[in-house]
This record gives structure tokens, sequence and C-alpha cells, in this order.
């Protein structure tokens, strides 16, 4: 009977040049995927167009209408070069108008008991098993704690020992063991613990802009020591005396609400919290650690091509560490992507969600190109939003470029790896990244270049403009930047972006931060304000130019600059600065090769200037620079309030400063989509709490 339906469908299809197939909550594979007669999965009319195609018609357009409803990803939905469409007769994958079809990689925890101590327990054995495990838990939608300890803050080690058991040819040993140690008070958590555990307890530690988490391999309560292994510490970012640490994942440390724990016999506890009942409360873990899986064979020359994407919604996706757990790495680009692209052409996502991941949304890796995200919601996320390229230079076919980002929302990542950015281009060129919101990361909102220095980079020609991004960093991480750049970047464009409310935990928190090598950077008419050490940095590059952009209310400098080199760093030109507190500059300025005139300074609160420790006279009769610039009022309308229109343009013509549009930054559309990009207050509040608190601190 299946394959008469399917005999009678795809002589329907024959006969027309495009082909609706239809899914349904309620539909069966084994249907025709006719309207009436619905499939049930993505899987299912993928296998009908392949064998459609088998017949040997090539010249259909295939359009995949998904009914609104919930459906449960039992595995991810794999593409490959033969589910391929053409330019004329792509394949799409579309919700029903008017329709939300939501794809699900977890499974709902069923049988919960409640113990004497109130907390939940409940076996989980037909979920997970010893070969699938999960590192994330959800709550009625919302990610729960691991149990940790401390609950709140960090405890702090007393000295950091190394003992190399592999030196290896690199930067730093292959394997080694480190040996932490604590005083009694921030050890007190472990001096109970039994030796039961230790199989599972591990720790989370942060420094300067990564953090290491790895698992216990010994616990020496005597001393006051704990014993781990791993890879060796890498010189420029270790382990220290002071390093801020998490222990996490045993029982003992389940001990506040919205905290879970799952034990060795797969037996998941979860301490309720208040208001919360078995009968109100939805449990979701998530197994899946892929939804969509795109892979074509360059080698072959058989890409995926032309698949279109729109209005699906793919929630719930699984990141468990292994016992190696986590090495620091930049941007944690260790991580994958719970969408993954590879030897992919004309591949477009458009109006889509992806939320709850226990690592990064999509990732274009290699050999992706003219692809595009568009008005996507990529939110709660473990790890980061949008990957462009790989973390090493892939020539030729293997080359990722002419990615097209655009008015999309990235919010609340790196929630499980906090290195983790809004936005990465690697090694990858001619990307466009444009009119996003990306914002509540803990360490920057875009980052471009994947070069440490002036050798050759293939991240070309990439464009970050009009975009949003604020509320980054929070004080978690360090040296990190709304926008950050690395190596020879020849034709990138940052400009007309809106910029705000960027920290760190101790040094860093900028607005544009051209970090090592980067090179052949513009950044022009961006507005940056409310940072913590400057809404400019470069530490070290070569022709960067800095012009017409407004930098605001950094809280200790508002631009500092580093490494002093032989040739031009960068032109800094018709900029206004104004602030009121901190320096004005701050760092190399004095013996840097800069070309640096026609900008504006102001301080609102007082007429003390200090350029590098000098005043505005002295810092131009010693350097020569600024000849042309003016300390003057701006004349925004309402600075103290961020609100950067102009009164009127008379002073700032005098430096030939070009009045942009602010306004014309972010996402666009309808209010609703408008509205949905803005952080819920009580995030803004918090963010705000923790600034003052890190600014009292020091």
């Amino acid at each position: 009977m299946f394959f008469r339906l399917i005999i009678i469908l795809l002589f329907f299809i024959a006969h027309q040049a495009n082909a609706q197939i239809f899914i349904a909550p309620y539909g069966s594979d084994n249907n025709s995927g006719t309207k009436e007669s619905p499939l049930a999965s993505l899987a299912g009319a993928r296998n009908l167009i392949r064998k459609y195609k088998k017949e040997g018609k090539h010249d259909t357009t295939f359009i995949v209408l998904i009914k609104g409803g919930s459906y449960i990803l039992d595995e991810p939905f794999i593409l490959t070069s033969e589910d391929s469409g053409t330019p004329e007769h792509p394949v799409a994958y579309k919700a029903m108008e008017g329709e939300n079809p939501v794809f699900s990689g977890g499974r709902t925890v069923k049988g919960f008991k409640v113990n004497d101590k109130g907390i939940w327990e409940a076996d989980v054995s037909n979920i997970i098993s010893d070969t699938l495990q999960f590192g994330q838990l959800y709550i009625n939608g919302k990610r729960a704690t691991l149990a940790r300890t401390p609950n709140s803050g960090f405890l702090k080690t007393e000295s950091v020992r190394e003992v190399v058991f592999k030196k290896g040819n690199g930067r730093y040993p292959e394997r080694a063991k480190q040996i932490l140690s604590f005083d009694k008070q921030n050890f007190q958590p472990l001096l109970s613990l039994s030796d039961a555990g230790l199989r599972t307890i591990r720790f989370r530690a942060y420094h300067k802009w990564d953090f290491t988490m790895r698992y216990i391999d010994e616990i020496i309560k005597d001393s006051l020591m704990i014993i781990t292994s791993g890879k060796g510490m890498k010189p420029w970012n270790p382990l220290k005396k002071g390093t801020r640490i998490v222990f996490e994942n045993y029982a003992a440390a389940l001990d506040t609400a919205g905290e879970w724990f799952v034990n060795e016999r797969n037996i998941l506890y979860y301490y309720p919290r208040q208001g919360e009942t078995l009968l109100n409360t939805e449990v979701i873990i998530p197994v899946l650690h892929n939804f969509i899986v795109i892979k074509g064979d360059t080698a072959g020359d058989k890409y995926v091509e032309n698949i279109r994407f729109e209005g699906l919604t793919f929630t719930y996706c699984n990141y468990a560490a292994d016992r190696f757990g986590f090495e620091p790495n930049q941007a944690a680009t260790s991580v994958g992507a719970s969408v993954e692209l590879e030897s992919a052409r004309n591949i477009s996502f458009v109006n889509c969600e992806i939320t709850h991941t226990g690592q990064h949304a999509i990732w274009f890796r290699a050999a992706c190109s003219h692809c595009s995200v568009e008005h996507c919601y990529m939110n709660d996320l473990g790890g980061g939003g949008v990957y462009l390229g790989n973390v090493k230079p892939l020539k030729g076919n293997g080359h990722t470029s002419h990615i097209f980002l655009d008015n999309s929302i990235i919010h609340r990542g790196g929630r499980e790896f906090p290195p983790a950015v809004g936005v990465w281009t690697g090694h990858s060129s001619d990307n466009v990244i444009t009119h996003n919101d990306i914002a509540d990361f803990y360490y920057t909102g875009v980052s471009v270049g994947w070069i440490w220095g002036y050798k050759p980079s293939l991240a070309k020609r990439n464009t970050v403009s009009f975009n949003h991004i604020h509320h980054i960093g929070w004080d978690l991480l360090s040296d990190m930047a709304a926008v950050y750049t690395l190596g020879k970047s020849e034709g990138t464009k940052v400009t007309d972006n809106v910029i705000h409310h960027i920290h760190a935990y101790s040094y860093g928190g900028w607005g544009l931060y051209p970090d090592e090598g980067s090179s052949g950077i513009l950044m022009e008419n961006n507005l940056v304000y409310s940072t913590k050490t400057g809404g400019f940095h470069q530490h070290y590059g070569e022709n960067n130019i800095i012009r017409n952009n407004i930098l605001g209310f950094a809280k200790l400098y508002q631009a500092q600059c580093t490494r002093v080199e032989d040739h031009l760093s960068f032109t800094f030109k018709n900029n206004i600065i104004i602030f009121d507190t901190g320096e004005v500059l701050k760092g190399a300025w004095t013996k840097i090769n800069i070309v640096m005139d026609s900008n504006l300074y102001w301080n609102t609160v007082s007429d003390k200037y200090s350029f590098s420790g000098m005043s505005f006279a002295e810092w131009q009769e010693t350097t020569g620079h600024d000849k042309h610039s003016i300390v003057a009022d701006p004349l925004f309308k309402d600075p103290d309030k961020f609100d950067f229109k102009f009164q009127n343009t008379a002073i700032v013509k005098k430096i030939r400063f070009q009045p942009f549009d602010p306004s014309k930054a972010g996402v666009y559309g309808n209010k609703e989509w408008r509205v949905k990009a803005q952080l819920p207050e009580q995030v803004i509040r918090e963010f705000d709490e923790v600034v003052k608190r890190n600014i009292e601190r020091k």
C-alpha cells in the first residue's frame, strides 16, 4: 500500500513545476505526504524527495510545508549532496503560513518522587545511558543550575603548581598535572566530600579571557590540595594564585533551590524553587547533540546546495563534556554547534529560532559560501551564536566566504562556555554582518580574524555594520570587547554600529578592540558608550583607520593603545570623545607611530583632561598630535541619558565630523520584532549592579 501511494505521489509531482509535501504532528512517514495524508518528520520528507529524484526528475521545486505543533527529533536532520536543489528549483522546508512548528531534541522527565528532604528525584535511565549523558537541564523552559559550590561568587586558589608528563613540541605541554592549593576557608566545601563524590566532581576556573573545566583526579584533604590532569597550562594564560574557582557536579553541592545533579546510577535530583510542584513543572533533558547537519564533499565536488529553512523553531540541544572537560580555548572554538554546515552553498535560514542549546547555535565550517541567516532568533545558548569559517586557514575550495547575517537577534550566550562570542569569523572572508542585536554574552560580541600577529590571514573584506551590540562581558572574563579583531584584515569595515554597556572583570571591556596584528581595518561612524576601559583600544596593528566615531563615558580611560612599532599603527581623526570620569588617553600614546588630529574632547563635569598624564596643551606641544583638535561641548541633546543627537552641528563641523544616525543600527521590521530585541529590564538592572560592584572593588 505504501509503495503504491509513493508511486501516485511521484506521478502527481512529475506533472507540476512546484511540488508540495506536507508534514504534521499527527502524520506518519508511511503516508503519502499530501495535505490530507501528511508525513511526520523532516527526515520523512527528505527521504520522499530522494525517492522522487531517483526517478530522474530534477526539474521540480520541492516545498515542504510544516504544520505548527511539537515534533520530537530522534536524530539529527542530515542533508547531503543528494538532497540539494538547483538555483532554478530549490528545496524549501518551511512553516505553513501562520503556523509555528517546534522541533525538540529534549525529552520530558516523568516519574518524579519527593524524598524526605524535599528534593525531587527520578530515574532517567530510560532517557540517558553510559554513552548518552547530558550537560543541561531545563525547568519550565529555563536553564537550571548544575549543583555548585559556592552558590554565588567564587572560591580562590592559594597557589598552582604544574608537573609536566609530556612536553611535546608546542608552546605548552601536551600532558601535565596541576596541583591547586587552597587556604582552609576556600577548601572547606571539599573537606566533607566522600570518595563517591570524587568520581563526578569537577571545577570551573575563570582566568583572563578564558576558563578551564576539569574533573578532579585526587583530593588531598590534609594538604588542602586538589590534583587534576590534562594538557599543560598555556604560559600566556595559566591558572595561578587568586584564580576564581567553582566546584560543581556532586551531590553535596545540591543545597539551593534551582540546582540539579544526576548520579552514576542515572538518578536525577532537583531542588525545586518556591512555587514549583510536580503538577505545574515540566522538566526536560536535552539529548540530541545536533539539530541539523549539512555536509557535502568538497573533494568530490559534491556540495549541498540551494536549500531554505523558513519559520522553524529548534529547541533543547545537548552538550555533555567528556572526562577531559574543557581546556582553555579562546572563543570556545573547540565546541560544536547545534546546526553545522560543511561544503554547503546557497543555504538559507529565514525567520528561524534556535534556543536552549549546550553549544553554539550555527556554524558554517569549511567550504561554505553564499549562505545566509536572516531574521532569526538565537537565545539561551550554551556557546555562541553564529560561527563562520575555521580555526585553521583553508585555501581554495575549502575556504568559507560570502555569508550574510542580517536582522537577527542573538541573546544570552556563553551559558556553558563563557568565552563564546555572538558572531565569530575565523579564517573567512567577504562576510556581511549587519543589523543584528547581540547582547548578554560574557566575552565578546563580534570577533573577526584568527591570526595573532602579521602572518598571512584569510579574514579579508568582512563587514560589521549597523549592529546593536550591548551588555557584553558582565564581570566574569577580561580582555574582551564588543568588536574584537585579529590579524591582517585588509578591506574589513566596522561601521555604523551602536555599542554600549561593555564591562570586564579586570582589564578590558572595550568597545572597539583591534588586537594582535589587526591591520587594514576601517572603524567609522560607530557610537560607543558606557564601557569600562575605553571606547577604543589597539594592542598592536598596522594602518587601521579610526574615524568619525563617538566614544563616550568610559569608566576608567576613554581610549588606549599598547605596543609601539615602527610602522604607522593607526590613524585617529574626526572623533568625538565625551566623558565625565577617568583619563582621556592611557598607554603608549606619546611613543606610538600614529596620525592623530581633528578630534573633539569634552569633559562634562570638569575642566581637567589627562592625555597620558598631560594637559591638552602639553599633549599638543609634546607629541605634535591633535594640532587641529579642540576641547569643546559637542552640543548633544542629552548625553547624560545617552542621547547623542545634536542640538546643532556648528561645533563638530570644526573637526569635519560627519553626523550619522545611530537609530539605523539594530534589527528592523515590525514592532513585535524590534521589541523582541530588547533585553528584559531585570537583566539590565542586574548588569548595572554587577558593574557598580566591580568598579567599587577596584
